[in-house]
């Protein structure tokens, strides 16, 4: 074996090595069960509403974090009511 090819090998496997070690840290830091979880997470099903009707309720919590808010209080007041899911941090 030449000492420039046992040079990338020593290059390749040390580069596995630093991956493996990150690819470790990240698993350790959130956990396999969030891990899992991230996979999961964006498997969504198209839904049956179309332009027009009534949008479903949905319970959520008020700003002060524990009253519930329903939707169904909000709509049909004679203006919009937006919702804005996002973070601001």
């Amino acid at each position: 074996m030449s000492p420039k090819s046992r040079f990338l090998l020593k290059l390749s496997l040390g580069l596995c090595a630093v991956l493996l070690a990150v690819g470790g840290y990240f698993l350790w830091r959130i956990g396999p069960g969030n891990l899992l979880g991230m996979l999961l997470y964006d498997q969504r099903e198209e839904g049956s509403l179309v332009v027009g009707d009534v949008a479903p309720d949905v319970t959520l919590l008020a700003l002060d974090g524990t009253t519930p808010a329903h939707l169904y209080e909000h709509t049909g007041l004679g203006r919009p009511t937006v919702l804005v899911f996002g973070s601001y941090t």
